[in-house]
């Protein structure tokens, strides 16, 4: 099985081709192919590639399948016998991408 750890946003996934991921929100239209190019780690038939920090040569290109929202996450807030309690909530913005190819060079 071939994979990569890929980073975006400041967290990493792990992309395995074919598969789909959810990363923080980017700027791309659905339909659109994207290359990301801060892999960190790379594994094949050839073994494991660890970059130091980045493996040089190597892209993970993706196409964007659409922007979602994760789940409601409920932040209430509460003090006793002060009369305070506040809820809010907040729903994070996603973008859903389909891994086409792992290429490394």
């Amino acid at each position: 099985m071939k994979y990569a750890i890929v980073e975006s946003g400041g967290k990493q996934y792990k992309a395995v081709e074919g598969a789909t991921i959810e990363v923080d929100k980017l700027p791309y239209e659905v339909g659109d192919s994207i290359q990301l190019d801060q892999v960190l780690l790379v594994s094949g038939e050839n073994g494991v590639e660890v970059g130091t920090p980045v493996v040089k040569g190597s892209v993970v290109k993706a196409t964007v399948l659409g922007q979602v929202k994760g789940e409601k996450v409920i932040v209430f807030h509460y003090r006793p016998k002060e009369r305070i309690r506040t809820k809010t909530g907040h729903r994070q913005q996603y973008t859903r991408l389909q891994i086409d190819s792992i290429v490394r060079e």
